[in-house]
């Protein structure tokens, strides 16, 4: 890949844009590009790069269209083509086309509190393709978070504040300073979602699940009890701030996979 489609599909990639990549990796005979010429198509077609132009580039163009409308779940094609039979061109050569799928991010993580679990946490998330927004009244704390183009750092007055922001596509992590800020965007959060929210979460233990229950009868949310989880994470041991990244994680990807691989923003 050249610098500048490099540059491209890293630019649509920060702005959660799906593209096709599509490169020629071998060639035959007279062809219009040799092996190596590649271009970058979205939905709204050809944005950078080219494959040679005339037919060749119209039927990897149909190809991309097709990979880009969403009712194929395939990732990867690979094409051997003659260019005269296959494609109707003059030339008597062919042409080996790769084409790579690339979504964009629909998958967002919003994580309340910017302590050293929500830290680590934002370093295990950074590696999978989601966003990451971390919201907390602690601006020197946000301000440690690690550098990446996923990550968004908001600094609120309350905590609560930020719950008219959320989606309801959002998995949401609440791993604040303690009880007493987490319960209130835990109740707000479920007065407006329910129990709608494909993933709610509360760092603590069971004694601390039991006090927030609690919280829940006297807002008279009885009915939303079994509407998140806490403790938080999957079982797998440990207790520092690693290592409960790693569970929650876990549990993310987890309830993810069920809901389906496609999360619509």
């Amino acid at each position: 890949m050249t610098d500048d489609l490099l540059n491209t599909a890293l630019s649509l990639r920060d702005k959660q844009e799906p593209f096709v990549l599509v490169k020629i990796v071998h060639t035959v005979g007279s062809v219009p590009r040799e092996a190596g010429a590649g271009m970058i198509v979205t939905k709204a077609g050809r944005l950078d790069g080219t494959v040679g132009g005339g037919k060749l580039e119209a039927r990897c163009l149909l190809e991309c269209e097709d990979m880009l409308s969403g009712q194929k779940k395939e990732t990867t094609r690979f094409h051997k083509w003659r260019l005269d039979s296959d494609i109707g061109m003059t030339c008597g050569g062919s042409v080996q086309v790769y084409f790579e799928l690339h979504f964009g991010c629909d998958w967002r993580v919003v994580i309340f509190g910017a302590g050293h679990c929500a830290q680590s946490l934002c370093r295990v998330l950074s590696v999978l393709p989601c966003r990451i927004v971390v919201v907390d009244t602690r601006s020197d704390w946000l301000s440690k978070l690690p550098v990446h183009s996923h990550i968004e750092a908001v600094t609120v007055e309350s905590h609560t504040d930020y719950v008219h922001s959320l989606k309801e596509t959002d998995f949401v992590v609440l791993m604040t300073m303690g009880h007493s800020t987490d319960s209130p965007v835990l109740v707000k959060i479920l007065k407006r979602f329910q129990a709608n929210l494909p993933y709610l979460g509360v760092i603590g233990s069971e004694a601390k699940r039991a006090r927030l229950v609690k919280d829940l009868q006297t807002a008279h949310l009885n009915e939303c009890s079994d509407a998140f989880f806490c403790p938080v994470g999957l079982d797998i041991g440990g207790n520092t701030p690693g290592d409960i990244a790693i569970s929650v994680a876990a549990q993310l990807l987890a309830v993810k996979d069920k809901l389906g691989s496609s999360i619509e923003p």
